[in-house]
């Protein structure tokens, strides 16, 4: 499905499709049809700085596809890995390595290449 409206993000939509369409609305035109394309910080910040937030909320689900998305955007595997143990001084071991189990996962199965 293709977003009309805005950039073409259709995450929300392929998520939830018609079950939570005010979600789907703010995920797909919203956040990254409009947050996303802000020119303020490049997408590889952005990115980034999302990790950073899942990593500290312990919000591993999401953490999922914002790493495969954060290699998309131009972070290398070692940033990531690098990120990732500098915040487990400031975030607290047990998320940190949780997230990178997850990390280690993903690049297990897909490298280090775009999703």
């Amino acid at each position: 499905m293709t977003n009309t409206t805005g950039n073409g993000w259709t995450g929300g939509q392929r998520a939830f499709g018609d079950f939570a369409p005010g979600l789907v609305h703010y995920t797909d035109q919203v956040l990254f049809d409009e947050v996303w394309e802000r020119p303020g910080l490049s997408k590889r910040d952005r990115s980034l700085i999302t990790a950073t937030a899942l990593l500290v909320g312990g919000n591993t689900e999401q953490l999922r596809f914002h790493l495969r998305f954060a290699v998309q955007n131009g972070v290398t595997q070692e940033e990531l890995i690098e990120s990732i143990t500098h915040l487990a001084f400031y975030a607290g071991w047990p998320r940190a390595m949780s997230a990178m189990t997850i990390a280690k996962e993903l690049f297990a199965t897909e490298g280090s290449a775009p999703a």
